[in-house]
């Protein structure tokens, strides 16, 4: 199976910034670790603060991936252009948030990802990625 992981803005700092909320594990050991969980499968990483960038991301793999576990980010509550890129590929998405985001700010209790999505797993901490790893092999 083939996944790819597509991370948004800011989560290059993880480990770095706001312990308290994302923790102190940077992305790139975590991924490293889930590479090693699933090495029957092909997962592949992919991180940028650009919204365009992301846009690009999924329609380059949206018609040829397995699955695509998205944390967009604050881009998830703000960007209806991502939320309609989700709408208009078939690779099935799954929205994962380290935080809870229900506990959060008003503006986070909403994402324009999740109607597009598989499922939304949030409040998990990192574990949220792997549990979305999960859902695409327990299909």
């Amino acid at each position: 199976m083939k996944i790819i992981v597509i991370n948004g803005p800011n989560l290059n700092l993880l480990g770095k910034r706001e312990i308290e909320i994302y923790g102190k594990q940077d992305f790139e050991t975590y991924f490293l670790t889930l590479q090693a969980k699933f090495p029957e499968h092909e997962l592949f990483y992919f991180q940028s603060n650009v919204e365009g960038e992301i846009i690009n991301c999924l329609h380059q793999v949206g018609f040829s991936y397995d699955g695509i576990v998205l944390n967009a980010g604050a881009y998830s509550h703000t960007s209806v252009a991502i939320g309609d890129a989700v709408a208009g590929i078939n690779t099935p998405v799954v929205e994962v948030h380290i935080s809870n985001l229900a506990s959060r700010e008003d503006f986070r209790h909403i994402t324009y990802v999740a109607p597009h999505a598989k499922g939304v797993i949030f409040g998990f901490g990192l574990l949220g990625y792997e549990l979305a790893i999960l859902s695409f092999l327990k299909q």
